[in-house]
């Protein structure tokens, strides 16, 4: 199932090329869209069939008549995985000289959660004079509260996937800072529900800027894969459900600019795209 979030706090499911209101059937407060969300989650098992029951009879609207909002709105935190791919630290290694680690040695790092915004969004530069990159990711959901769950069972815990653009200003800053501005994690375009999800070590990512295609990897290449991450995260902090944890980007980075487009495309997700300017006043 695709559980989109609008632009208005309103929630939908999405079928082909229309997205259906269900806000009626799972009692969805468009005014507090996360904590609705993680509701849903909690009953998610029970009210499946009564939403698939229940669905041709909700209004509906094109996709393309929609504006989407982030899937995720508010979580608590956004846990991310530092140098996650091989060929990522390799190319980190060419281009800076600073990546000798990778996350089995680096662990984690945390994002703001004000940083978040949806599709069709606009990525805010805060500087003209420094480089700031485009990072594409497979990000999803913590579905259930979590603590020290091995990898074996991490998959029970998590209620589904996206796709996420981690931006990053380069520097000396600590990654936090360097990734937190707000603006700079656009995520989407919906959740797609573990079960028809599938394998997600298994699926191809893209991005593109301004048509260029700039990454191109896929999800087994991950060092730690979503189950193992999910474990050593765990390990560290309890997750609490609506949480988002992103698992780091392939190779293939590379700077943005005002006026660029940035597409992002995952496997049995889809995609999304987002706009590039520079903060007012800057």
């Amino acid at each position: 199932m695709k559980i989109a979030v609008l632009g208005d706090g309103r929630v939908g499911i999405v079928r082909e090329d229309r997205v259906y209101d269900v806000g009626g059937v799972v009692g969805w407060n468009a005014e507090d869209p996360q904590a609705s969300l993680v509701r849903l989650m909690s009953g998610f098992d029970q009210l499946k069939t009564v939403i698939e029951d229940r669905l041709p009879a909700c209004p509906s609207l094109p996709l393309s008549a929609v504006q989407l909002g982030p899937p995720v709105p508010s979580p608590s935190k956004i846990v991310a995985a530092p140098v996650n791919y091989k060929l990522h630290q390799d190319e980190m290694n060419q281009q800076f000289q600073n990546a000798a680690y990778t996350v089995e040695n680096l662990g984690f790092f945390l994002k703001s959660p004000s940083s978040i915004v949806g599709p069709s969004s606009t990525v805010l530069l805060p500087f003209r004079d420094r480089r700031t990159d485009h990072e594409a990711e497979l990000a999803f959901v913590v579905g259930r509260r979590a603590k020290d769950v091995p990898a074996e069972r991490a998959a029970e815990y998590i209620f589904g996937y996206f796709a996420l653009m981690d931006i990053t200003v380069r520097g000396h800053e600590d990654r936090p800072w360097r990734k937190s501005f707000d603006t700079f994690t656009p995520i989407g375009p919906w959740i797609v529900t573990a079960d028809e999800m599938g394998d997600p070590h298994d699926a191809d990512i893209r991005l593109w800027v301004n048509g260029d295609l700039r990454q191109s990897s896929n999800t087994r290449w991950m060092i730690f894969n979503c189950f193992k991450f999910f474990e050593a995260v765990s390990r560290v902090m309890t997750l609490l459900p609506g949480d988002v944890v992103t698992t780091g980007t392939p190779e293939g980075v590379g700077s943005i600019q005002a006026g660029d487009t940035v597409r992002i495309h995952i496997d049995r997700i889809g995609s999304f795209e987002v706009n590039v300017d520079y903060k007012p006043g800057v």
